[in-house]
């Protein structure tokens, strides 16, 4: 918070005579943010409020939460694009249509999250484990999906043009409407996946297990 007060980019007000800086700190919301800093404890508060908590965070330039566990917590319209999240746990989350675009996902645990509508475009989830949570309708638009773990995850309707999912495992996941064009499924594990209504026009399937798919 400190570099980001004294980097020229804000107006600073010092005493005349001594050079002291006062420090004005909102008493509302920064309060949750130090004591985050503190001991790692996300804040219970309502879905406005976590709203109103992000902006200060990116006000203030701390958009680091990785490892940070917000498990079981009502997530609905956050915004934590650009946010450091890597290994953060969402495990159980209602995230409904929070943006994560640009964010640092690697590694972290999405099972069981209801993250529909969310978008996740441009997001790195290499070996992020989003094994059965509901991705209707999101956006991974040329996200890194990378050794991802999407078992029996819904895709239903989601747009993964231009993702990479090398490597990444989607058994059993559900496909119906997923736009998949330009993909990278390299030695992508799809065994036993319904792609009959999947649009893979211009996906590279080189190597990609497709033992029992439905095509």
């Amino acid at each position: 918070m400190l570099a980001a007060v004294f980097s020229s980019r804000h107006t600073v007000y010092q005493d005349s005579e001594k050079g002291y800086v006062f420090v004005d700190r909102d008493g509302k919301h920064f309060r949750h943010i130090l004591n985050w800093l503190r001991d790692g404890v996300v804040p219970t508060l309502t879905d406005s409020e976590y709203s109103e908590l992000i902006r200060e965070a990116e006000y203030y330039q701390l958009l680091d939460l990785s490892l940070v566990d917000f498990s079981f917590a009502c997530l609905k319209n956050v915004f934590f694009s650009r946010a450091n999240l890597q290994c953060a746990k969402f495990r159980d989350v209602d995230a409904v249509g929070s943006n994560f675009h640009n964010a640092t996902l690697r590694e972290c645990e999405f099972t069981g999250a209801n993250l529909r509508g969310a978008l996740l475009a441009g997001a790195n989830l290499q070996s992020a484990n989003l094994q059965d949570a509901s991705l209707i309708d999101c956006s991974f638009c040329v996200a890194d999906l990378r050794s991802a773990h999407l078992q029996s995850a819904d895709l239903t309707d989601a747009n993964l043009e231009g993702a990479n999912l090398e490597g990444a495992n989607l058994k059993g996941a559900k496909l119906s409407n997923a736009n998949l064009k330009g993909a990278n499924l390299q030695r992508a594990y799809l065994r036993h996946v319904n792609l009959r209504d999947t649009h893979l026009e211009g996906a590279k399937l080189d190597g990609a297990n497709l033992l029992g798919a439905i095509r």
